[in-house]
């Protein structure tokens, strides 16, 4: 099986070293490690990696951020995973923007151990979400009520939060102590309440998660922009 290639993206050189040996240990070809954006850009213009893993700096600054947003315009098959200190609400619905493509987003001090963050790593590298469960509960905690995502039973407010942590259907399993074919099951009614219908190039989980998040996101949208843009701003 092909390894999957990965650009690190941190100022700290002894975290991306860190980080590098995690990854390279598990599996994925480190291609770059690079210390800054002008960097990042070069190096994945020139080396088309599967995965970018951007390391945000306990700062106010958004750079890292900002990059994150840029390369998935540039690049839609890319995968991106944010690691930061803390959860930048005003670029996030950015981040995640209407795209089926992989992105993550944890929290530093939040993850548990190297198996969740290379499990993470995998999924927005196969296309689907991988968010911090603190950032999944504070996102639809703040959430108004929208008419699709009310046809969700308990079960499948719970199932769908697990898969926007970026948990697999096996992980679900043994989280909830359900079989296999319950949970596939939960998944395909999610799916049906959605209206989301198979399509040639969707990723029908991914959308879920999206929609799951989508109130939410608007609303911080709303209020990082207070002042509407007009056409001829830029």
């Amino acid at each position: 099986m092909t390894s999957l290639s990965v650009v690190i993206a941190d100022d700290a050189m002894l975290f991306r070293e860190a980080l590098a040996s995690v990854l390279t240990g598990a599996g994925f070809d480190v291609r770059a490690q690079v210390g800054d954006v002008d960097s990042l850009h070069r190096a994945v213009g020139e080396l088309t990696p599967d995965l970018v893993d951007i390391r945000m700096p306990p700062t106010h600054d958004l750079e890292g951020l900002v990059a994150a947003v840029a390369l998935r315009r540039a690049h839609p098959r890319l995968g991106v995973l944010v690691l930061s200190q803390h959860l930048e609400t005003r670029l996030l619905r950015t981040l995640v923007g209407n795209s089926t493509r992989g992105v993550g987003y944890l929290l530093k001090e939040r993850v548990s151990g190297i198996q969740d963050f290379v499990a993470a790593a995998r999924e927005v590298t196969g296309g689907n979400c991988a968010f911090d469960p603190e950032i999944v509960a504070r996102l639809t905690r703040s959430a108004p009520q929208h008419d699709r995502i009310d046809r969700l039973t308990d079960r499948e407010h719970q199932i769908l939060s697990l898969i926007a942590q970026g948990r697999s259907n096996q992980a679900i399993c043994e989280q909830l102590v359900l079989t296999k074919k319950t949970v596939e099951s939960h998944i395909r009614s999610i799916l049906l309440r959605l209206d989301l219908q198979p399509q040639p190039d969707d990723h029908r989980r991914v959308l879920a998660v999206l929609e799951y998040l989508r109130p939410w996101s608007e609303q911080a949208y709303r209020i990082a922009l207070p002042r509407p843009i007009t056409p001829t701003q830029h």
